[in-house]
């Protein structure tokens, strides 16, 4: 079976791959002639994942499944949320968008925060929807140079270490997109 995964982040891509099963024969966005950006203009973490499958389906005929993340902060109103990867503003990266987390977080005693990973699939006309979610909170100071985004900041429920703290294994283990990746593969594994 050949199936889409609509990212062009290279990384991500090859963490994937190596949790797919044999018989699926993953393709990228560059292996299919995709390299233009997907709009990703939906409100929420799920619509955009789900936009981003449909782009696929729709202008390359391929089967596809898509993902989008997203931190949720409580006492912030779940910000960043949909715009994690673009809190500080467009033009920021993970370090600006880090410390205006942190900024908007002082004096907040409710530091509880969650990651949420939003996987969509479209397979044979149907679309299937995954939700990975990773309980912890926001600590005061980054710590840990592993990971990427707010890895540094983000203490996973239960344990006294943060995510730029674990391996890719450790946390693949427990976080929000592993989750999520084993739902997928569940499903594909029973289709």
């Amino acid at each position: 079976m050949q199936l889409v995964f609509a990212t062009h982040n290279k990384n991500k891509f090859k963490e994937v791959a190596a949790q797919m099963p044999s018989y699926i024969e993953l393709l990228s966005l560059n292996d299919i002639g995709c390299t233009e950006d997907i709009p990703e203009t939906a409100n929420t973490i799920e619509g955009n994942a789900a936009l981003k499958a449909t782009y696929v389906k729709d202008r390359y005929g391929y089967d596809c499944f898509a993902d989008d993340t997203g931190l949720e902060v409580t006492s912030l109103n779940d910000e960043p949320g949909v715009y994690s990867a673009r809190y500080a503003g467009p033009d920021n990266n993970a370090q600006a968008n880090m410390q205006k987390l942190l900024d908007n977080l002082k004096g907040h005693l409710n530091r509880k925060a969650r990651f949420k990973t939003a996987i969509a699939l479209t397979l044979k006309g149907a679309e299937t929807l995954f939700l990975g979610i990773c309980e912890g909170s926001i600590i005061e100071e980054p710590r840990g140079d592993k990971g990427f985004g707010y890895d540094p900041v983000f203490q996973p429920e239960g344990l006294s270490t943060t995510f730029a703290e674990m391996s890719l294994q450790e946390k693949s283990a427990i976080g929000h997109r592993g989750k999520a990746i084993r739902q997928l593969i569940d499903y594909l594994s029973e289709g």
